[in-house]
């Protein structure tokens, strides 16, 4: 099902008319992610060979929906660095230092997005701007809607889940270490993942 449907019905004087799903429309609102079912996560590749992943366990954000034009849909997501977790606790010091994320001058990374599209069926674009340490650059994630369901507590759910792509460098974070066999410790690729569990405001009174 997908979050944002457009039909065009098209009259006899070939003028196109918007349908939009109340189902679906029924999903416009204000929404707050929910840490305990959310995670945001990385994956890097660790001297050339294997594959290193870690995430955030502390970040909060908000999103709006827009069941009938996803042009007016936006999200905003802080993220605290010291919250790091790879399983190894040498490693994630190193990762909040100075020689990476820094994260007693920058404790957040933050990312507020611009603009947002339908790319088909349940898969959308969001475009945004990604702050890391001092630098902010410009960042498209790739989102697909899991769908919306009532949870046990009464409240409304969505749910996505969708990754990114980037050159840490492109942020500042070019520390690395130079292999005996070749190559680098670090890739410079990391891969960015999101899956994202939101609930949805009570109408005001």
């Amino acid at each position: 099902m997908a979050l944002f449907n457009r039909k065009n019905n098209v009259a006899p004087s070939t003028t196109a008319t918007l349908v939009v799903d109340p189902a679906l429309a029924a999903l416009t609102g204000d929404y707050t992610i929910d840490p305990a079912h959310s995670s945001i996560g990385f994956t890097v590749r660790h001297a050339m060979v294997t594959n290193v992943r870690g995430s955030f366990s502390e970040h909060e954000g908000t999103l709006k929906l827009d069941g009938a034009d996803p042009a007016n849909s936006s999200a905003s997501i802080d993220v605290r660095i010291a919250s790091v977790d790879t399983g190894i606790a040498d490693r994630d010091g190193h990762l909040v230092s100075g020689d990476f994320f820094d994260a007693e001058k920058f404790p957040l990374m933050t990312f507020r997005s611009t603009r947002a599209e339908q790319l088909g069926g349940d898969t959308y674009r969001v475009t945004g701007d990604l702050t890391i340490k001092d630098v902010t650059r410009p960042l498209s994630i790739d989102l697909e809607f899991n769908g919306s369901a009532t949870d046990v507590y009464g409240a409304e759910r969505v749910g996505f889940e969708g990754s990114a792509d980037i050159l840490r460098s492109d942020w500042g974070l070019t520390w690395n270490a130079a292999l005996e066999t070749g190559g680098v410790m670090v890739s410079d690729k990391v891969k960015l993942t999101f899956d994202i569990s939101a609930i949805k405001a009570a109408p005001q009174a």
